[in-house]
């Protein structure tokens, strides 16, 4: 009898190891294998994040050989049930899971004493416990990865330019009574004449997506030790002076300094304006600067001792602002197209040169053969000097549209509507309005920023009859009034980057 019950609990003795060792090999099985299952999906569908921000399928990148196009990054084509497929994996290792623990919980067989039943049961319990807890922890970070896989999969798809302009009262973004640290007042509405402001409360929401709402310490958080240029003409330099209101607040700021020396943006003797200007944040190192390039193409005088000398337009050269100091900038914003006619060639005494010499290529001549080719050399330029550069952005602004009836600037065109959106308030097309500047980074690294469209909605916002003098001036169909359009402009740029 004696020796029964000491071979019975010896038996006892291996029940009990053999349950530990099953629930050793359950935990092993579950904490590894199924751990790293909710953290890393199979190598065949892991999706990588590029330098530029672009999501990546792994067996692109691994099929790719030059450094080059690694770094400018390929679009997204995984079709979206492809990402399913981790699901599916996870979900069958899940219901394999379930499966163990519900046989796990049955008594193994010649297990009678009630202690060790109870310390087998409290062992299987806790271990059970454990396993839900981190199942729990991992459905976590599961959701959590492709919630982030979700949201940069619609940011790529996302077209801005389609939407509608909605009443928002949170805008304007600053006053149209301030920003006189960065604002021009010829363009400060809220200063002349005019009394209607409706127009100020106008948000541009987009069709496919949520655009970010736009905060000047978000945007220096993400420009930090970063520099944005603004190259182009005077609707570039609304753009610009719209953005140093909108990171500001239009509140006087002692902390960004001129920087316009750094750039040789200094005024010249006898000129009305530098060419430019350049202001940095010293608190994140963001420099935000404007040059003045109307025709975006290299402008060299004939004469250099000739102030009244012809000039050559190089017609395939960049601006040499643009060539110097490309190596400088972070974020380019280029834009052209109100200068090309043949009032503004003469009046500004501009040649055409192609290939270091005059034009004479007669498609060429014609000024809108001359633009077309300009800027079609511009972008093919700068896309060629992307690989150099793999942390640089470049956009191409798409042209922002006139509003004259009646006439043009200087035969009697008005724009005196002041009732907001009376001409429609959405765009559903999928094509940009802007077929030149489509064509021109069609298949390129430059980036379209698509805002004409949504600002030919918007005649009652420019600066019209309205000046700064007691009695109505000449109608401006082609500015803004700022707090303005360009503040969308420069919210459509911030989703971008």
């Amino acid at each position: 009898m004696k020796g029964g019950l000491h071979g019975l609990r010896n038996k006892h003795v291996y029940l009990i190891l053999i349950a530990l060792a099953c629930a050793t090999v359950v935990v092993w099985r579950f904490e590894i294998p199924l751990f790293l299952t909710f953290i890393l999906p199979p190598q065949s569908h892991v999706l990588w994040l590029s330098p530029d921000g672009k999501i990546k399928d792994k067996q692109v990148l691994e099929g790719e050989n030059s450094p080059d196009q690694s770094e400018k990054g390929v679009d997204l084509e995984v079709p979206m049930n492809s990402l399913n497929t981790n699901s599916s994996v996870r979900n069958e290792e899940k219901r394999s899971s379930t499966n163990i623990l519900d046989k796990e919980q049955e008594i193994p067989p010649n297990v009678t004493e009630v202690s060790d039943i109870k310390q087998v049961s409290e062992e299987k319990n806790s271990s059970k416990h454990g396993e839900k807890n981190l199942i729990a922890q991992m459905s976590s970070v599961k959701g959590e990865y492709e919630n982030i896989l979700a949201t940069r999969v619609e940011n790529q798809a996302c077209n801005y330019a389609r939407g509608k302009w909605v009443t928002n009262d949170s805008w304007p973004l600053y006053s149209g009574f301030g920003c006189k640290q960065w604002l021009s007042s010829m363009w400060a509405c809220r200063l002349t004449q005019r009394k209607d402001f409706e127009y100020e409360k106008l948000r541009w929401q987009p069709k496919d997506c949520e655009m970010e709402d736009f905060t000047g310490s978000k945007f220096l958080r993400r420009m930090q030790n970063k520099t944005l240029a603004f190259i182009g003409d005077s609707l570039g330099r609304q753009q610009f002076q719209s953005l140093m209101c909108m990171i500001t607040s239009g509140e006087e700021r002692a902390d960004v300094l001129d920087v316009g020396k750094e750039y040789g943006l200094v005024k010249a003797r006898g000129a009305a304006r530098p060419d430019g200007w350049a202001y940095r944040f010293t608190s994140t190192n963001t420099t935000i600067l404007y040059y003045w390039s109307a025709s975006l193409c290299g402008l060299e005088p004939l004469d250099m001792t000739n102030p009244t000398t012809d000039v050559a337009m190089h017609l395939d050269r960049p601006p040499a602002f643009l060539h110097h100091f490309l190596h400088k900038f972070d974020v380019l914003v280029l834009n052209t197209g109100h200068h090309w006619n043949r009032g503004k060639l003469k009046a500004n005494r501009w040649v055409m040169y192609v290939g270091g010499v005059p034009n004479t290529n007669r498609k060429i001549a014609d000024i809108a053969g001359a633009k077309n080719f300009t800027v079609h050399s511009i972008i093919e330029w700068v896309n060629s000097q992307l690989p150099k550069y793999p942390g640089l952005k470049a956009f191409y602004r798409s042209i922002s549209p006139r509003h004259f009836f009646n006439g043009d600037w200087n035969t009697g065109g008005t724009c005196d509507n002041t009732t907001p959106l009376s001409g429609g308030k959405e765009v559903l097309q999928d094509e940009p309005s802007d077929h030149l500047a489509a064509g021109a980074v069609k298949g390129k690294q430059v980036k379209l920023l698509d805002i004409t469209a949504l600002s030919l909605l918007r005649d009652e916002g420019h600066k019209s009859r309205y000046s700064l003098k007691a009695t109505p001036g000449a109608h401006d169909c082609l500015h803004w009034c700022l707090p303005g359009v360009p503040d969308t402009w420069n919210e459509i740029l911030f989703a971008q980057l």
